[in-house]
């Protein structure tokens, strides 16, 4: 009877997920904000509560977090992330004091201390790099000149968090400095060794990965980094992380078939991941901290916009294209969520799950039409201000001008006295 009630709720789960993201893509919508509603819907305090597909919902999410770093990582080789590290790294410490900041500065205004203030600042500081491709997709920006500085701060952030979860995790974990520093150096090391051996012998990787039928391929390559990531977890370094290792250290041909493959399984435990989080969120917990969400939001966009901007006008991007940069960035989404799920799983403050959902439907709403409108309202506001500044030059050259006919006139006059 039990696993009739599960297999009911699971299909009933993911029957709704692709009928919310057909309801998305019509609309050309990124459907996590859809997920995010409906985990919301079904957990506690929603209108329905689900109880018998609760664990094996679970598992799927912590799948799905392994399957979105594995695709991050398989999107760059390691020679393309040593090259934006040493070309754009100026952007990616721009961006991380731009936007980690105000995140860790709410959290402890909000009185919730140091470990949530780094949970926060690391979910407002990662833009959301499937939403951002999306939309400059759906945009047909793909090819203009300001994309690679959207990818490269993409890129950088995307390395940062190869740093920063490990910390997170030991934080979170309530680990000492002695052991956050011990886990902190494993991941690093980890990190630097996978990126040497990928750039030295990446090739004899794939080969040994190598498959010409996709079965074998995606086997391998699934079970290769579910075990990798089970080691970093109990490394204490980060499922994650360990995922985004294998996926750099796999390039070319492999990399292209594994991500082909695997496109439709990280889709689905994805989704699964967004409404695992939703679940476990009270939607009457949202409320109390919509307000200082929708600040954080409004601040956090503004600040994502001046980081795009300052990046672009490095590069020799023209204004427009510095605008559109800094609107492409606003988005939040998966990893925003990846990093509170960490805080929210370890206890740490009731208060953080709740407002970093409604942070991340804000700004996740909020991205694409950012990414759209920067630009042109920038643009419209430019004009405005050499409009008005014309009118003033020109009222003051007119009042100059009758000022000097007067004095001519009266001193006409009094010559003729």
């Amino acid at each position: 009877m039990h696993s009739a009630v599960l297999l009911i709720e699971f299909g009933s789960i993911i029957l709704g997920l692709g009928l919310l993201g057909r309801f998305a893509a019509r609309f050309r919508l990124s459907p996590i904000p859809l997920y995010l509603l409906a985990g919301l819907a079904f957990g506690e305090g929603g209108l329905l509560p689900l109880g018998a597909s609760e664990e094996f919902v679970s598992i799927g999410a912590e799948i799905g977090v392994i399957l979105l770093l594995l695709m991050l990582g398989l999107e760059y080789s390691a020679g393309d992330l040593v090259t934006n590290l040493k070309a754009h790294y100026p952007s990616g410490l721009v961006d991380c004091a731009l936007n980690a900041v105000p995140g860790a500065a709410a959290a402890l205004l909000l009185g919730w201390g140091p470990v949530a203030a780094v949970v926060l600042a690391g979910v407002t500081w990662i833009s959301s790099s499937g939403v951002i491709a999306k939309v400059l997709g759906d945009l047909g920006r793909v090819g203009n000149r300001e994309t690679p500085v959207i990818l490269s701060v993409l890129v950088l952030e995307d390395l940062a968090m190869a740093v920063y979860l490990p910390i997170v995790t030991a934080l979170v974990a309530g680990a000492g400095l002695l052991a956050g520093s011990v886990t902190l150096a494993i991941a690093l090391g980890a990190a630097g060794l996978v990126l040497f051996v990928a750039v030295r012998y990446g090739r004899l990787i794939s080969r040994f990965v190598s498959s010409d039928d996709p079965e074998k391929l995606l086997l391998v390559v699934l079970g290769l980094t579910i075990l990798v990531a089970g080691v970093a977890q109990q490394l204490q370094v980060s499922a994650a992380v360990g995922a985004f290792l294998v996926g750099i250290a796999l390039s070319g041909e492999v990399a292209e078939g594994a991500h082909t493959l695997l496109s439709p399984l990280r889709d689905l435990f994805a989704a699964v991941f967004f409404v695992f989080f939703g679940l476990h969120t009270d939607p009457a917990s949202i409320p109390p901290v919509l307000l200082p969400a929708l600040a954080l939001a409004v601040l956090t966009a503004a600040t994502k916009i001046a980081t795009g901007y300052w990046a672009a006008r490095r590069a020799g991007i023209s204004v427009k294209g510095r605008w559109r940069t800094g609107g492409a960035l606003v988005a939040r989404g998966e990893f925003s969520i990846v990093i509170a799920g960490l805080a929210v799983s370890a206890g740490i403050e009731p208060s953080l799950g709740p407002l970093a959902t409604a942070y991340v439907l804000i700004l996740v709403v909020l991205g694409p039409l950012t990414a759209r409108y920067t630009e042109p309202l920038a643009s419209w506001w430019t004009r405005r201000s050499g409009e008005h500044r014309t009118v003033r030059e020109d009222t003051s050259t007119v009042a100059e001008a009758s000022v000097a006919e007067a004095s001519v006139a009266d001193g006409g006059t009094a010559s003729g006295a």
